[in-house]
């Protein structure tokens, strides 16, 4: 499992699985509906990408994200 702290870790990931899978941009972007700009964009870490997009390229390169509570103790 990655651990993702910022937009960066999250442009790295998608970037290394669409690489992986031998996608080129283009082609990742029109698999999930987005524009080749806005993929770009997520790969470079931009802060403005919107969460459901990026939601909609993960599932496309068949990655779950997943929130789980940091160590020590948190108030409910």
């Amino acid at each position: 499992m990655t651990r993702i702290y910022d937009t960066s870790d999250l442009g790295t990931l998608i970037a290394a699985e669409r690489k992986r899978r031998g996608y080129t941009q283009a082609e990742l972007a029109d698999f999930s509906g987005v524009g080749v700009t806005y993929l770009s964009h997520l790969e470079n870490g931009k802060e403005t990408a919107e969460i459901g997009k990026a939601l909609t390229v993960l599932a496309t390169l068949g990655l779950d994200l997943f929130a789980e509570r940091r160590g020590g103790t948190h108030a409910a």
